[in-house]
This record gives structure tokens, sequence and C-alpha cells, in this order.
């Protein structure tokens, strides 16, 4: 019991700051000063730690809330919305299709507008930021309909990883579904999110993007889930999405 305790522990500043109550830095200068109380204490040292939602954390005099019940959920994004909750274009925002849902949640990454498919939305902001970062090689899978007959030196080159712009990708996974001489269908996983970052390794092989699609992002995959509709991850695929980014 107290291993599984001491994996829930954070830093005071860290939950201060997810509780909205001030930024990290501003935290710090709080517990320096005294005003940061755990289970009745004064906490003055840096690093220090607690149990958020089951420790008593007080500042200034005042109880911080507990945290938010984590909401874990998959969307379909149609083609022609936002990955954000708000754009100042006023396009219609992936917000628009989320309802029930009382917590705040966040997209992880994002799919351009011209993009559709799978969305991870939550308020795991520690889960959101591993799956995001390119350390943990997540993989994400597209189903790409691009203009022009692909060459099999094509996939290779794809496969290798290719040069661009802001430098090599990696190695990426491609499968051929249907290849005719007007248009090819693909599916490629990559395992780094870059800004549009699909579209430009086809564009340096010589072929405009039609249609993107993502379809599988870690374990998880769209199934038969319908275009702007979502739904609630299940606790194996919560489960197995923390595990693969070293959090369970």
């Amino acid at each position: 019991m107290e291993k599984k305790d001491d994996r829930k522990r954070e830093r005071l500043n860290k939950i201060i700051a997810m509780a909205g109550i001030a930024s990290r830095r501003r935290a710090d200068e709080l517990i320096s000063s005294g005003l940061v109380t755990v289970n009745g204490r004064a906490e003055t040292t840096a690093g220090s730690k607690a149990i958020w939602g089951i420790d008593s954390i007080n500042v200034d005099g005042h109880p911080i809330p507990d945290p938010p019940k984590k909401i874990y959920l998959m969307l379909n994004k149609p083609f022609g919305y936002v990955s954000t909750l708000h754009d100042p274009e006023g396009r219609p925002v992936i917000q628009d299709l989320i309802k029930n849902i009382k917590e705040r949640v966040y997209s992880v990454g994002r799919l351009d507008f011209d993009s559709s498919g799978l969305l991870i939305l939550t308020n795991d902001g520690e889960l959101a930021f591993r799956l995001m970062h390119p350390r943990f090689h997540i993989p994400r899978t597209y189903k790409v309909t691009i203009e022009g007959y692909i060459s099999n030196a094509s996939v290779k080159r794809l496969e290798k990883g290719i040069f661009l712009d802001d430098g090599p990708t990696s190695p990426a996974r491609v499968r051929i579904i249907n290849r005719q001489q007007g248009r090819s269908v693909l599916s490629i996983t990559i395992f780094e999110g870059r800004s549009r970052e699909i579209r430009r390794m086809f564009r340096a092989m010589g072929h405009k993007t039609l249609k993107l699609t993502r379809i599988g992002y870690g374990g998880l995959y769209l199934g038969d889930l319908k275009v702007g509709k979502y739904r609630h991850l299940k606790r194996i695929e919560v489960s197995d999405l923390l595990t693969s980014v070293g959090i369970n």
C-alpha cells in the first residue's frame, strides 16, 4: 500500500499549478513563504511532495479543490473541424461535438482542418504530454489517398525515412491498399507528430495528398465509430495507453 501511495506523490508546486491556483514559479514562492500546508503542517522545502486528493493541502489558509475526474475519450473528427476549443476564424471546433461532458478536455495533438479521424481527448495532462513526446515513439496510423501511382521505390524510401525541410523522418511502416494510374490508397504508420508531416512526406515523393484519415493512435483504432461521434475509452484501453508511456 505504501508503494502505491508513493507512486501518486507529486511535487507541491505541480499540484498547485494543476489546481489552477498559481504558476509553478509562484507556487514555489508560496511554499518558501510558509503559506502552503499539508495535513496541517507548513511545507517550506522546495521539492516537497503530497498526494493530491488524499492529503489535506491548503494554500494561504484555503483548501485546494480535489483533482478533477479524469476523462478519456476517442473522437472521430470530421473533415472541416479545427482541433482547438476556439477558432478566431469562426470555423467549427471539436468542442462542438462533445456533449454531456462537464470536465474540459483537450485533444492529444491535432488533426488539420482538412484531415479527419481519431483524436484522443482528455484532461490527463501527464498522459497527453507523454503521448505527444517523440521519445516514446507512439505509433500513429493513417489511411491516405494520394494523387498518382506511387512506385515501389517511393514506398521503400518512406519506409527508410526521408529528408524534409525540418530534418529526416523516422522510418515509416507502409502498406499499399489500392494502386491505380490516377491515385493510390495506402496505410502509413509514423512514430512522430510533426506539423503536416504525412502530407509533406508524400509531397517529397511527388504526390499530392487528396484525403487523410487517422485510423490508429498507439493501440487504439477507430473501428466502427461514426464520423462526428465520440466514446469513452474502456478501462483496459486507458491502462494500455498509460503503460505505453511508462505511467502504469
